[in-house]
């Protein structure tokens, strides 16, 4: 089977790809396809993560183990793409280049049967161009229940040397 699949750059300006995949290829030969998409090198950290409907952030499958020894971590070179993204879990988010932070909004478009003669991967259209540098990075907690503001009531009382472990 064939997985067409919209890889939208995370900016306000429309920028994505629209690419052809097989679904047996493994997630390294996606990430390179989307490199190449893009007008990568493909030579930087990568790391796709699997997500929920509102693209909340869950699972790493990461291009190179770099976890602690023994680490359970999934690997781009042993994980497929139809193991990935279906039809129930059509999103992913790409990371590529943890210095810069290229994010991408990866969505399963449609699964089609394969053509003959048809080389694949194969871009399917190609809008906007990558800007020189990443899109700014906003990185805000979300709301939590704990006010650290009413963690104290008074902060005089906390005399540092008599509170030091």
């Amino acid at each position: 089977m064939i997985y067409k699949i919209r890889i939208i750059l995370d900016t306000h300006e429309d920028i994505f790809r629209d690419v052809e995949i097989e679904a047996h290829s493994s997630m390294e030969e996606f990430h390179n396809t989307i490199a190449q998409s893009f007008g990568f090198l493909g030579n930087e950290m990568a790391s796709f993560y699997t997500c929920d409907d509102d693209w909340k952030q869950d699972g790493e499958i990461a291009l190179f183990d770099m976890g602690e020894h023994g680490a359970d971590v999934r690997m781009m070179n042993e994980t497929y793409l139809e193991d990935v993204l279906t039809k129930a879990t059509p999103k992913l988010i790409y990371v590529y280049d943890f210095l810069n932070m290229w994010t991408f909004f990866v969505e399963l478009a449609d699964i089609v049967i394969e053509e003959p003669g048809r080389p694949y991967p194969n871009i399917l259209f190609s809008f906007g161009e990558l800007p020189e540098f990443p899109p700014e990075r906003k990185f805000e907690a979300e709301n939590t229940a704990l006010d650290i503001d009413d963690t104290f009531e008074n902060y005089d009382d906390l005399d540092f040397d008599e509170n030091w472990n």
